[in-house]
Order: C-alpha cells, then structure tokens, then sequence
C-alpha cells in the first residue's frame, strides 16, 4: 500500500513541477520583454535630449544673429543721426 502511495505521489509531482516551471518560464519572459521596452524608452528618452537640446542651440544662435544685427542697425541709425 505504501508502494503505491509512493508512485501516485511521484506521479502527481510532475504535472504540478511541469505547472511551476511554466508559470516561471512565463514570468521571466515577461520581465524580459519589460526590460526591453524599458531601453527602448529610455533609448527615446535619450534622442529626445538631443534633438531638445539641438534644437537650442540653433535657436541660441539664431538669437545672436538677431541681436549682431540689430546692434549694427542701432550703429547705423546713430551715425544717421549724428
């Protein structure tokens, strides 16, 4: 009797050992695919930066364009003037 309360326990631990390595099978897979989206994000994250930080730059320069010129036309004004 013991004999085969034996082999019927054995018996029951493998679908229950198969059910558990799936689930964490699943479940890694799932962390990995979060991860990856997780780089992706910040991989925008860090083109956004640089594009932002691009886009102030020209916009820096585009200022001190303005304002040379407008310097020179203040320069030009006085020596109407004057």
């Amino acid at each position: 009797m013991l004999y085969v309360m034996g082999i019927v326990a054995i018996v029951m631990c493998v679908p229950i050992t198969a059910i558990i390595t799936d689930y964490k099978r699943k479940t890694m897979r799932f962390k990995a695919d979060m991860v990856r989206e997780e780089i992706e994000l910040e991989k925008m994250k860090q083109q956004n930066f640089i594009i932002e930080t691009e886009k102030m730059k020209l916009e820096l320069e585009q200022m001190k364009l303005e304002y040379s010129s407008g310097k020179n036309e203040l320069v030009k004004i006085d020596e109407r003037v004057g």
